[in-house]
């Protein structure tokens, strides 16, 4: 039976968690732990977007690894100096890209749209929190640094609060029936292994970033720059630096493949190159087709992030949560349960409508934990059958198997699973209605477009892939 519910991050996942569970009215205890000093995970701003360590192909595990915790618990210790990877990736000028009438949650919409900026989201966040009454059940400044199963399908987490009035950590140990993990996966930076790379980042140290570390194009003034990758963040930064007067024109774009919004002859001032190849020691960078850049100042790797579970403890739970191989959560179904964790689930990892999908997810999880589900859930046969299916079709079309299609209906199926599974309220009113998909929302999300181009178009496996339903 779950009575107590953990919620680790206070994001757009966080908030919609929250209110499904609250509003159940079935479970004893719900907090939610969120390590900055205030919602809104994602949509934070940072002016300063602090050290980010580039350590070529290396994922999370090596650059993000786990927080040795205290034998001894309760207990204080100074302040945790390991870089915990807790800053934004938001810029200025960041806009949404999904239309805010599909984006928001159906009991509260955004101001305005369709497009805004980063602010909004994040006050949105916050007063969502309020508007549920929810506020109250998130502890700030509360980072989990361990998550460890327990008999009978529980778990413990340790967890870790920084007293700034002291400037010391406050650690401490709570026991759940059931955690929602909605930690987000914008948080390590990824950067692929190329030839020379990492000597290359050793003798320029400075020559080198991730579009983690973007914040205005004032830092590029009189900067030659060239852009690794295409996808969200490779093209606003493009089109910032393109419509600054200070950037040294033209801009270099290299891409592995064409998305919607660069299927055609360049813009004036942007130049596309292919792959690179190589890092020579004398600064020179070399592209698969033979071409060279010679005194470039600035490369930036708008080469997206890897999802990292640091608190997840791998030996006391059995095995490891996610396949950086395989790039995806290990026996999962349906993108949001575990096959092998009942009391286990996570909100917004699958790239879909970000948080109007996250709706669809804290319902039917709500509803499942409370034991009010409207249909049973598959057996654990069923649910690996369809991880099978899933595996084997997205390895055959090029699709990442946590990206859920919108123009081919897949989205709309997945998220009829939900509210199928979820199925109203009780008479009484215990419970959130899973949100319906009207015309209005179908209709904003076809042709209410942010990028040019078409949203579908060729990878480089001859798959399909979707540009204008996410973030970064």
């Amino acid at each position: 039976m779950v009575k107590r519910v953990a919620v680790i991050g206070a994001g757009a996942s966080g908030a919609a968690a929250a209110a499904a569970l609250q509003a159940e009215d079935y479970f004893d205890i719900v907090k939610v732990f969120e390590r900055r000093d205030t919602a809104g995970g994602v949509w934070n701003f940072d002016p300063d977007p602090g050290h980010i360590p580039l350590k070529p192909g290396a994922l999370p595990p090596t650059v993000d690894p786990a927080v040795s915790v205290p034998s001894k618990l309760p207990c204080t210790t100074p302040p945790l100096s390991q870089n915990r990877f807790d800053k934004t990736p938001v810029y200025d000028g960041l806009l949404t890209n999904v239309p805010d009438v599909a984006m928001c949650f159906t009991d509260f919409p955004f101001p305005y749209g369709p497009f805004v900026g980063s602010h909004v989201p994040k006050q949105y966040i916050q007063s969502y929190f309020s508007l549920h009454q929810t506020d109250s059940l998130v502890s700030y400044n509360t980072t989990v640094e361990d998550l460890s199963r327990l008999p009978g399908h529980r778990w413990k987490l340790a967890l870790r609060k920084h007293d700034a009035a002291r400037n010391v950590d406050e650690w401490w140990e709570e026991e759940f029936d059931a955690v929602i993990l909605a930690n987000g996966h914008y948080g390590v930076p990824y950067i692929p292994q190329v030839t020379g790379l990492e000597a290359f980042i050793s003798k320029y140290p400075k020559r080198v970033e991730h579009s983690k570390a973007w914040r205005t194009t004032k830092a590029y003034r009189d900067e030659r720059v060239l852009i690794i990758g295409n996808s969200a963040s490779g093209y606003d930064i493009t089109q910032h630096l393109l419509k600054s007067p200070d950037t040294v024109k033209p801009i270099y774009l290299s891409r592995r493949s064409k998305r919607g919004w660069d299927d055609g002859d360049p813009p004036d001032g942007l130049v596309y190159k292919p792959v690179i190849k190589e890092y020579k020691k004398d600064g020179t960078i070399l592209f698969e087709d033979g071409s060279s850049l010679k005194h470039i100042d600035k490369v930036i790797y708008c080469t997206g992030y890897k999802a990292s579970f640091p608190f997840w403890n791998s030996e006391a739970n059995g095995g490891h949560l996610f396949d950086y191989k395989a790039n995806r959560l290990i026996n999962s179904y349906q993108h949001v349960f575990f096959q092998d964790y009942p009391t286990l689930a996570t909100i917004g990892f699958p790239v879909a409508l970000t948080f109007r999908s996250f709706e669809y997810q804290a319902v039917a999880i709500a509803r499942l934990w409370a034991g009010r589900n409207a249909l049973a859930m598959p057996s654990i046969p069923e649910q690996k059958a369809w991880e099978h299916h899933r595996a084997e079709v997205t390895r055959r079309t090029g699709q990442r198997f946590h990206q859920v299609m919108w123009d081919s209906g897949e989205c709309t199926e997945w998220l009829r699973w939900f509210y199928e599974l979820a199925g109203l309220p009780t008479l009484e009113g215990h419970g959130r209605s899973p949100p319906v998909l009207d015309a209005k929302t179908r209709w904003a999300i076809d042709h209410v477009r942010r990028y040019p181009g078409p949203r579908s178009v060729e990878g480089n496996s001859g798959g399909k892939r979707e540009d204008a339903l996410w973030f970064l």
